[in-house]
């Protein structure tokens, strides 16, 4: 059977780092007191320096909340139109530079025949697909999917699906890009546990090539795991004043408590421990806690993800393939793998490979 390889990975933010101004605007939106105070002290312990965000934050003498789109202003948050329209603005602006950094050659986009996107931020169509058959020049016949909705796990689905393809057509190419826009949806409300779940969103996008050539990180096999009666825990849907995120803080001890009841699942009968490279979905600190306490994991094995929660925050679906595009950098022939990414269901997706 012929195994499909992630040849390349290129990740890109845009330019606002918005982490520290977010911090000090949401601290507004609290009750003075124990509230804001539980919030500053989670601030500390979230493990995050930089996150970015297409919105420029704007400095102004009195130290309140501006920006360059006015889209965020106490007493008038936008409606949902207002925020799928800087996503149709926006995000092909991101995944040009994607793509851009990904490098693409004459050659490989003679030879590319699928595209899949990821998003579960925004939508338009023509979409994004289009967008970027037009940006590298593909041929118009190439075969387009839209994987939406599906939350931070679904750059492991689109994986997949890629593998699927390139098993099935040993020749084919398969380009996907995982572009999220999280800080479209930030909401007015005085709910700790919500402010907090802003508190680690940014905007990203990865692009990556999928296809038979030996080269990258060898794609071995994938399992879904999905923890009975969580369903409520991660919840997305569209609304009037954008799209509502409710993330509980039960999340990391559920995903703790099940991957040390079924680690040995993920890994297919494999020790954890005897794992080289582990790409991790760094949806919070307290995630990857869970995983390394719950897994017994040596204390630098999620270094990736580690590095990339402190560097861009969780970009939703993209922020994975920002792990693995630094592991990919590193990796050696015969290294083993598992990536992992968590959402709603509550379900991680997972993922082996080896380095080629």
């Amino acid at each position: 059977m012929t195994t499909a390889y992630i040849n390349r990975i290129a990740g890109a933010a845009p330019p606002h780092d918005v982490h520290r101004p977010f911090i000090d605007f949401a601290t507004t939106l609290l009750p003075e007191g124990t509230t804001r105070n539980l919030f500053r002290r989670m601030v500390r312990l979230s493990a995050i320096e930089h996150r970015y965000s297409f919105i420029e934050p704007i400095a102004t003498e009195d130290g309140a909340w501006k920006d360059a789109e006015q889209l965020y202003v106490r007493g008038r948050f936008p409606d949902t139109a207002r925020r799928m329209q800087l996503f149709e603005r926006f995000a092909p602006r991101l995944a040009q530079c994607a793509l851009n950094k990904l490098r693409v050659t004459e050659d490989e986009r003679r030879n590319i025949t699928h595209v899949i996107v990821t998003s579960c931020t925004g939508l338009y169509a023509p979409g994004l697909d289009f967008d970027i058959i037009d940006h590298l020049g593909l041929d118009t016949s190439v075969e387009r999917t839209i994987i939406g909705f599906m939350g931070c796990y679904a750059a492991i689905n689109a994986l997949k699906a890629a593998r699927h393809i390139v098993r099935s057509a040993p020749d084919a190419r398969v380009l996907v890009l995982n572009l999220e826009l999280c800080t479209l949806h930030l909401q007015e409300t005085d709910d700790l546990e919500q402010v907090l779940s802003f508190l680690v969103f940014a905007d990203g996008c990865a692009a990556c090539l999928v296809s038979a050539e030996p080269r990258g990180l060898a794609i071995d096999s994938f399992l879904a795991l999905t923890i009975p009666n969580t369903s409520h825990l991660i919840t997305w849907r569209i609304r009037g004043l954008g799209f509502d995120m409710q993330l509980s803080g039960q999340v990391p001890g559920e995903l703790g408590n099940a991957l040390k009841e079924h680690g040995l699942e993920v890994t297919r009968g494999t020790d954890p421990r005897r794992f080289d490279l582990w790409a991790v979905h760094p949806g919070g600190r307290s995630i990857l806690d869970a995983v390394e306490k719950n897994l017994e994991l040596c204390p630098d094995a999620l270094r990736y993800s580690r590095r990339v929660l402190a560097q861009f925050g969780n970009m939703s679906s993209a922020t994975v393939m920002f792990v693995l595009e630094q592991i990919l950098r590193e990796a050696q022939p015969g290294q083993l793998g598992c990536a992992m990414s968590f959402g709603p269901g509550l379900t991680a997706e997972t993922m082996l490979f080896h380095g080629a």
